[in-house]
């Protein structure tokens, strides 16, 4: 693990069991949680090997997986791979820092047909590794693949900059919508989701 991430710095003890509790809350009173699996499915062919990234308690790699696509869900946060790996037992999930992810180490070597970003991870990374982590991912993904990524437009990340590190990473800008179901994007959106791509080979 590199630097810590922004996930443990900048919340209180006890964040990441309260996170727990909230989703399987959620679950438990049938919320739709599963908006963003929606639109990866969308992406993809059937049954796609699909990257989660910054996964949490695992909802969108459960979601994945039972639209029969395979997941390997990667967090740093070892309760909240505990979560999901209690919870979603159909997913590969696993414990790993995203700015310095090597899946091929701990037996993930084929590369996948998209990754999923989403739930404000790149708002939750380490200061000064968003370039980094997209490198990673993109590392990870094959070439024509695609990369959505979705956080809130006010925790700190402009998408100037991610932009910017989307380039960096190898990736290009495809589309950008306001929400997971597609609203179309405005400069005054609370929520940015990007879908970028590798280019193909």
């Amino acid at each position: 693990m590199g630097k810590p991430t922004r996930w443990v710095t900048e919340t209180k003890p006890g964040h990441s069991q309260w996170y727990v509790d909230r989703f399987r809350r959620l679950a438990a009173e049938g919320a739709d949680l599963a908006g963003e699996a929606r639109l990866l499915d969308t992406l993809v062919p059937p049954g796609a090997r699909i990257l989660d990234a910054g996964c949490g308690t695992g909802r969108v790699a459960a979601a994945l997986a039972d639209r029969g696509h395979t997941v390997v869900g990667v967090d740093a946060d070892p309760v909240l791979i505990d979560a999901a790996r209690a919870d979603h037992p159909g997913p590969r999930f696993l414990v790993a820092d995203l700015a310095d992810l090597d899946l091929a180490a701990q037996g993930e070597p084929e590369p996948f047909d998209a990754a999923v970003v989403a739930g404000n991870v790149m708002a939750f990374v380490a200061p000064g590794t968003e370039r980094a982590v997209l490198t990673r991912i993109a590392a990870h993904i094959r070439p024509d693949g695609p990369v959505v990524v979705g956080f809130g437009t006010d925790r700190g990340y402009p998408l100037t900059e991610l932009d910017a590190d989307a380039v960096a990473a190898g990736l290009r800008l495809e589309h950008r919508f306001a929400t997971w179901d597609l609203r179309p994007w405005h400069d005054d959106a609370e929520f940015a989701v990007t879908v970028l791509r590798k280019p193909a080979a």
